[in-house]
């Protein structure tokens, strides 16, 4: 597999019985970008990603690289963190790291030499020879991510990777990743952690119900939304209802009123409606942040 290349997942639909997992699912994880995949729980996220690593066949539609379908050969070059950690609990960290490496083709030395290198650089040069249950939580979790990257994979598929890290591990996994990324890997990582997402990626994907129902830069998810008002009005009356159909209050910090504006409400008719209960100290647009595109998408889905 060339690191230049991008994965696809086309009209991907799975079924469970009678539960629809997947509808018609298709979207790219380019070349060199960090891909957020967001969704509730049970959205299809998971399922997503195991049929990507065959764990899953999907009923219809394909898995691709380069255009062509993903076959068996080609996922080998994956580098995978499931949700449900998987890696040996009484085995050596250096050596468990190792032996993954080989499993995906490595010779011993090579392997050896990568995995003390993925150690060093989550901060567990000296934690070679210990067990992985002698380390807590969130460093098993940097093996975790290091057994992913070992054999130098050209593909990231993460599903929940930063799931109860401290800070400081969130800047050491959020740095690696993005260097992998720069590197001209596709990578791509499901989190319920909006802000982290919002920060790290360079696109994001939102699925519901097994659809994906909105993609882009966060900036083109703002342009196609909702829009946010802040209004200062210190002499209206508690409870005060501009009566502006299509503006909703969302928010209340004192005289301060967080109003979420339906698509196609002009923000004039609010400030119009705020002069009448006297002075307006405050009028400014605020951009949505991850979460509020996110409550919003989800919303207008279900409609």
């Amino acid at each position: 597999m060339s690191k230049d290349r991008s994965l696809e997942i086309v009209g991907v639909s799975k079924r469970f019985g009678d539960t629809v997992a997947l509808r018609d699912l298709s979207f790219d994880v380019r070349a060199g970008e960090l891909f957020g995949f967001v969704g509730r729980n049970g959205a299809g996220k998971t399922t997503t990603m195991r049929i990507v690593l065959g764990v899953l066949g999907a009923d219809a539609g394909e898995v691709r690289w380069d255009g062509a379908p993903l076959d068996f050969a080609a996922r080998q070059h994956i580098g995978y963190m499931p949700e449900e950690r998987g890696l040996y609990p009484k085995m050596r960290l250096a050596e468990q790291l190792a032996y993954l490496g080989e499993l995906h083709g490595m010779a011993d030395s090579e392997a050896r030499v990568s995995a003390l290198r993925w150690l060093d650089r989550f901060g567990l040069k000296d934690r070679g020879t210990d067990d992985l249950q002698a380390l807590s939580l969130g460093n098993q979790q940097r093996v975790q991510l290091a057994a992913a990257l070992v054999f130098g994979p050209d593909v990231l598929v993460l599903d929940e990777p930063f799931a109860g890290l401290d800070p400081v591990a969130v800047d050491v996994m959020g740095a690696v990743l993005r260097e992998q990324a720069d590197a001209g890997l596709p990578v791509i990582f499901s989190s319920h952690e909006l802000e982290l997402v919002e920060r790290l990626c360079d696109r994001v994907g939102i699925i519901d119900n097994g659809k994906m129902v909105a993609i882009g830069t966060v900036a083109e998810l703002r342009a196609g939304g909702r829009e946010f008002l802040w209004i200062d009005v210190p002499a209206a009356p508690d409870g005060w209802d501009p009566g502006v159909p299509g503006a909703r209050l969302l928010e209340t910090d004192g005289s301060r009123l967080l109003f979420e504006l339906d698509p196609g409400i002009d923000g004039q008719a609010l400030l119009h409606a705020a002069l009448a209960t006297g002075p307006v100290l405050e009028f400014g647009r605020v951009e949505p942040s991850l979460g509020e595109i996110f409550r919003t998408v989800i919303e207008e889905a279900a409609s």
